[in-house]
């Protein structure tokens, strides 16, 4: 029999609603309600199982399609100590969005989202809660490459299905880019994360690649034993005035590798845990999230703080394999 179904729509990648998110991840991961708890919103069987709507736009064939998918989950799938794996079934008529518990792929032309490039939705038991699957659209209003070096004229499907993919397999946003306000929207000057919310320009490609911050969230869900043995982890509170700091966002920084991975803090107390870090020392820094749309990371309740200034840790943090910093403490200062 089939189960009754609700559907939520996550989010979307766009031009220049978060479900809730589970205590003490990062990255954001996303979560769901299920018996009163949250949980990590995770594919616990796999393969990741999906179809592609058979619908053709201009210039792009639904097999081609197929093939842009299939590589974006291997690119997910990539990073050292990720067990994750995705099979093709077949093309069908079904339109992604469908309660048909499928977790279906395709193009469909949404004009009054004229703004978004993509988005995923998750669809859930509404009697128990589970988890059944989720769908992603590309919106067919905009004009679609899949060259191989990109189109200067056109938006790289691949960077736009590897981002979606990602929300698909259970992140959320990163909030590691920097924006500028230009024409009504914002304008991307410089990211390090596939997961950030808004899109380079038509013609880049970037997005086709994880960055460090990107690989640390998935290793956080699909990691390996050895992933627990290899890697690390910092973990702390953000306080002000002796007050836990909700929805601050701490960047670490591997002064040897280069490596950027950030997180939030995801409870009234200012407690985070940035996960999946390669060994070493960490600088720290605490920024309020005041240039961003709010409401692409967080729910509005409770309130995320933004009155404080941005602040570095005093120490740099030492991080080890197979353990944690030790719970560390950064004190902000009011504006």
């Amino acid at each position: 029999m089939k189960p009754t179904s609700r559907r939520i729509l996550y989010a979307a990648v766009v031009i220049g609603a978060v479900l809730c998110t589970p205590a003490l991840h990062a990255y954001l991961r996303l979560g769901y309600l299920l018996g009163g708890r949250v949980v990590g919103l995770e594919w616990t069987s796999l393969p990741v199982r999906y179809y592609v709507t058979n619908r053709d736009i201009t210039g792009i064939t639904a097999p081609q399609l197929q093939t842009v998918v299939a590589r974006g989950f291997a690119e997910w799938a990539r990073p050292a100590n990720v067990s994750l794996s995705s099979q093709f079934v077949g093309f069908t008529s079904a339109e992604p969005g469908d309660d048909d518990t499928l977790s279906v792929m395709g193009f469909e032309s949404h004009p009054e989202l004229d703004r978004t490039l993509g988005a995923t939705s998750f669809e859930f038991d509404s009697v128990t809660g589970q988890f059944l699957g989720a769908d992603i659209f590309i919106n067919s209003i905009f004009p679609w490459s899949v060259a191989a070096n990109g189109d200067s004229t056109r938006w790289d499907l691949e960077s736009i299905m590897v981002h979606e993919l990602g929300h698909l397999l259970g992140l959320g946003h990163s909030a590691l880019g920097e924006t500028e306000l230009q024409g009504g929207g914002r304008r991307v000057l410089g990211k390090r994360a596939v997961m950030f919310p808004i899109a380079y320009p038509r013609g880049s490609i970037a997005d086709r690649t994880l960055e460090a911050d990107d690989i640390a969230g998935i290793t956080d869900v699909y990691g390996t034993s050895q992933a627990t043995r290899d890697l690390g982890a910092i973990a702390g509170r953000v306080t002000l005035n002796g007050a836990g700091v909700y929805g601050a966002h701490i960047t670490a920084f591997n002064s040897a590798t280069g490596e950027l991975v950030s997180g939030f803090t995801l409870n009234s107390q200012g407690e985070f845990v940035i996960a999946a870090l390669t060994p070493g020392v960490y600088v720290l820094r605490v920024e309020p999230l005041d240039d961003a749309d709010i409401d692409g990371f967080f729910d509005e309740d409770p309130p995320v703080n933004l009155n404080f200034r941005v602040t570095y840790h005093a120490k740099q943090v030492a991080v080890p394999a197979g353990g944690t910093s030790g719970s560390i403490e950064i004190k902000v200062r009011s504006k």
